[in-house]
Order: structure tokens, then C-alpha cells, then sequence
């Protein structure tokens, strides 16, 4: 079950039956399927306070993803901040669906196991996010 929430923000125009079936979409790519998984739209200054309060990292980011997944079944809390979406789509000249749709896969494929800590896993996550956003 795919679930979408908004703290501290609007809930984002999106269509949650056709992204819902296209993560289910990209996790069975991976050999998963989607259990318990939580998007929460929030805004910089909530993703900012769930970074230190659970990470740390004291930094605002775009997306935080809490894995509870049990083979083969992909569970989690995605956190994402639409402020820093926005200001990403608008520095890369993309969408801001576009750019919401990307940071929302990212967080599924963090639930498969792909990082992006390095130049060669984050050139894998951008290849792959590319792949997922050619299928919706």
C-alpha cells in the first residue's frame, strides 16, 4: 500500500493511482514488491528537523528515506522537502513535476539497495531514475 501525506506544506498535484502503479512498476524491474511504503511531502524546514532529529546531518536535502523493507517486499517513510524540489527543478531547468517525479523514484530505488555516496553510484541512481521516469 502506497500512501501520500503533507506535513508543514499543500499536498502536490499528483496523480497518486498512476505513480502508485508505476512504482509498483519499477519495484517488480527490481524482483520487489511494494509493501507499507509513506511519501510525507513536508517543506525544508520539517525535511531539516527530521534530518537532525534521525541522521544527524545537520543540512537540508531533498528526500530522506526510512528503510523497513523485508525481502521482498519494499517498505519505508520517504521524506520529501517540495521548497528544495522546487529550487532543484529550477536550477536544473527542468519541471517541477518532472523533478518530483525523479526525487519519488529515487526514494523507491534507495529502498532496492541502489546508494549514491560515490560518483559511480550516483551516475547508477541517475540511470536508473532515467529509466523508471521513461516508463510513467
Amino acid at each position: 500500500m502506497i500512501r501520500f501525506y503533507a506535513e508543514n506544506c499543500e499536498m502536490p498535484v499528483l496523480n497518486t493511482v498512476k505513480v502508485s502503479h508505476w512504482l509498483q512498476q519499477v519495484a517488480a524491474d527490481y524482483g520487489k514488491h511494494i509493501g507499507d511504503l509513506n511519501y510525507i511531502f513536508c517543506d525544508d524546514e520539517r525535511i531539516l528537523a527530521v534530518n537532525r532529529q534521525f541522521l544527524q546531518h545537520d543540512y537540508y536535502t531533498d528526500v530522506i528515506t526510512f528503510d523497513y523493507s523485508v525481502f521482498p517486499l519494499l517498505a519505508g517513510d520517504i521524506f520529501i522537502s517540495l521548497d528544495t524540489v522546487r529550487s532543484n527543478s529550477e536550477e536544473n531547468g527542468t519541471e517541477f513535476e518532472e523533478e518530483l517525479h525523479r526525487i519519488i523514484v529515487h526514494g523507491l530505488l534507495h529502498l532496492t539497495g541502489q546508494g549514491d555516496k560515490t560518483p559511480e553510484t550516483k551516475a547508477e541512481m541517475t540511470d536508473k531514475e532515467n529509466s523508471a521516469l521513461a516508463k510513467l
